[in-house]
């Protein structure tokens, strides 16, 4: 299985659809039933019974009110050829969202959830290598209302999630998952729009994510933003299909380092991500199997250039982890950090080679 981008389809949901959409929290609901001879009394299962009903009141009370709180916070943003999500960020009229969102657009019509009035925005700086960008209201409208932002050290596997954005265009959609697992290092394809980027530290729910939904909010049940729904896994063996209940999310506080920098410096000042220095390929073996990369070119004072490696050097591995295409050398990367040493096995004219190497920045 395969990380990969899911965008919305360029075509409008029928007016007829628009009767089965509902932002109604779920309802967790339990029944009991007592059989006959079981010792239980009557008046014992009906007090069991209403607990259970509190309980489930009790978290769709929950999701209402996160739904309430933060998605007047989720707007939609069209840029001419797709729609896609995104968050407020600031009072200032800041909006984060995927970079392959904007794309290469530079204007944007935004609409918030609380307003059918479209409002223009303008692309402040875009980051595709974390695929991350933020844009700004032209005119700030009255009301308009920041998300609250969470902590990515306390989100936990298990914790209950909602999405929120536009997917297929249908504005102020909510789906409801888990956090499923959290440190995912994912590739995004080119392909369709994508980035390219590898992201570390993803992540991972099983919240509906759908075309139209990146660049949206993954809200725990404080009313927090834990993350930016950006992908969704395909499975080759559905045709590169969607595989339901795997989805990913940019963590937070990768979305608050990058929107801060931009929005203070209109650029990333500092990615905090790992670079070896290198322009590479993959080279494959003579069974046609891929089996390292290439280094094309090396940059002048990057990190290769300065532990010896040259032009012409295949790279096999980094640390103890093999390395076989230029997107297991980004996974690799993506984990690590600027200024860390790590150890880089590589080939030359057929001798095998080790070195370490001080990372540099991306």
């Amino acid at each position: 299985m395969t990380a990969s981008l899911h965008r919305r389809p360029r075509r409008r949901i029928p007016l007829a659809m628009t009767a089965a959409i509902c932002l109604a929290a779920l309802v967790g609901g339990c029944s009991g039933t007592t059989a006959a001879g079981s010792g239980t009394s009557m008046s014992g299962t009906t007090t069991r019974a209403a607990a259970e009903r509190r309980g489930g009141s009790d978290l769709q009370t929950d999701y209402e009110t996160v739904i309430k709180n933060v998605l007047p916070s989720v707007v939609q943003i069209e840029t001419g050829r797709d729609l896609g999500s995104g968050i407020v960020y600031d009072g200032q009229g800041h909006i984060v969202t995927n970079a392959h969102v904007v794309d290469k657009q530079r204007a944007f019509t935004v609409t918030v959830a609380n307003s059918e009035q479209p409002l223009k925005a303008s692309l402040v700086a875009s980051y595709p290598q974390q695929d991350l960008a933020v844009i700004k209201l032209d005119s700030v409208p009255g009301g308009l209302r920041a998300a609250k932002f969470g902590d990515t050290t306390q989100v936990a596997v298990g914790q209950i999630v909602l999405a929120m954005g536009s997917p297929l265009g249908l504005s102020g959609s909510v789906t409801q998952g888990i956090v499923s697992a959290v440190g995912r290092t994912v590739s995004e394809g080119s392909e369709g729009g994508g980035t390219g980027a590898t992201i570390a530290n993803m992540v991972q729910t099983s919240a509906a994510i759908n075309p139209g939904n990146s660049g949206g909010a993954l809200v725990n049940l404080n009313g927090e933003v834990i993350g930016i729904p950006t992908l969704a896994a395909t499975d080759q063996q559905l045709g590169n299909g969607a595989a339901p209940g795997i989805g990913f999310a940019i963590p937070v506080s990768m979305v608050k380092t990058v929107a801060d920098q931009i929005i203070k410096n209109g650029r990333v000042t500092d990615s905090g991500r790992a670079a070896l220095g290198i322009t590479g390929r993959t080279v494959l073996s003579a069974d046609l199997q891929p089996s390292g990369v290439a280094v094309v070119a090396t940059a002048k004072g990057g990190a290769a250039a300065g532990a010896g490696i040259r032009a012409g050097d295949v790279i096999t591995k980094l640390g103890g982890a093999p390395v076989t295409t230029i997107e297991s050398l980004s996974e690799e990367l993506a984990a690590d950090r600027p200024g860390q040493k790590v150890k880089v096995t590589y080939s030359r004219s057929g001798t095998a080679k080790t070195v370490e190497v001080t990372l540099g920045k991306a």
